[in-house]
């Protein structure tokens, strides 16, 4: 018998949406950090993943649980069979006895058009072909031979994490030629992922049915960056510069009008051929019979 409903490692940030759900459900479980500091009144294991370390030493420091939620990012082969077969190992249990669950990134399904090969263009799917090449999705296919689960997440925001700031900071969109090469964007806010994580874990049927652990999550909107753009032309800095009535749009929306002049672009959003690599994710909502709180960032 699981001790846990639940073991979250390399809490972090999305602990700060995952911890706050899990109490207020009143489902047992324990979380890990670096360091072992506090997330959402709850104390923290300190523990991390050495996957130079064969002998995995410090795992027996992480308690039993029915689920295990792997934050941080496995690479490659063998780091998802280590930390699997050490866990199950510590605790005298089958790997098959523990669900694990791997935050992935829908980074995988970047591979250009022709690569797809997929009929339905610009909609990618988690059924669609994905870069099987890439560190990420060589771990998650790993785990997914011991029957686990993968949520690749798309853009992850709020709490601290502001796509905005983006933009202010400099991070997207620094130059014109920048920001006409952007095109898609996809989101997902850290209440949801909190809420799909839990679902998966109370109906671990549905995650892995007929072997094919992978989903994709997004909120179900394609944003066009061009329209995020336009859309934040008050913005200054971190915050609205509303005191100033004489205030001019920020660089990067004076460059979209530019850019649609020079492209033939009559208004915004642009269309989904235009954007390319659009993803459908309703599959997972509808399998797990929810929808997203956070949407429009």
């Amino acid at each position: 018998m699981a001790l846990l409903e639940i073991l979250v490692l390399g809490a972090g940030w999305t602990g700060e949406f995952l911890i706050p759900l899990l109490q207020a459900r009143k489902l047992a479980f324990e979380a890990t950090t670096r360091d072992g500091h506090t997330i959402a009144g709850a104390d923290t294991i300190a523990w991390a993943f050495n996957p130079d370390d064969k002998e995995q030493k410090d795992i027996s420091k992480l308690p039993l649980a029915k689920n295990v939620v792997i934050v941080f990012p496995l690479k490659g082969v063998g780091q998802s069979k280590l930390l699997i077969e050490s866990y199950s190992k510590v605790h005298g249990v089958s790997p098959s006895d523990v669900h694990f669950i791997q935050l992935g990134s829908t980074g995988i399904w970047d591979l250009p058009r022709d690569k797809l090969s997929d009929p339905a263009w610009p909609w990618v799917t988690r059924h669609s072909p994905f870069n099987t090449s890439n560190d990420r999705a060589i771990a998650e296919d790993e785990l997914l031979t011991y029957g686990g689960c993968v949520l690749n997440l798309s853009g992850l925001w709020g709490g601290k994490r502001d796509p905005k700031n983006w933009v202010s900071r400099g991070t997207v969109g620094g130059t014109k030629e920048a920001v006409e090469s952007k095109k898609s964007l996809h989101l997902i806010h850290g209440e949801d992922v909190a809420r799909a994580i839990v679902a998966v874990t109370s109906n671990w049927g549905a995650a892995t049915r007929d072997g094919k652990g992978r989903w994709m999550l997004t909120d179900g909107f394609v944003y066009d960056w061009w329209s995020l753009f336009a859309g934040w032309a008050d913005l200054t800095g971190e915050t609205s510069s509303g005191d100033n009535v004489d205030r001019s749009p920020s660089q990067q929306a004076q460059w979209v009008y530019e850019l649609m002049q020079e492209q033939g672009v009559r208004a915004l959003p642009r269309s989904m051929e235009t954007l390319g690599r659009c993803y459908d994710t309703r599959e997972f909502w509808s399998t797990f019979q929810l929808a997203p709180l956070k949407a429009r960032a």
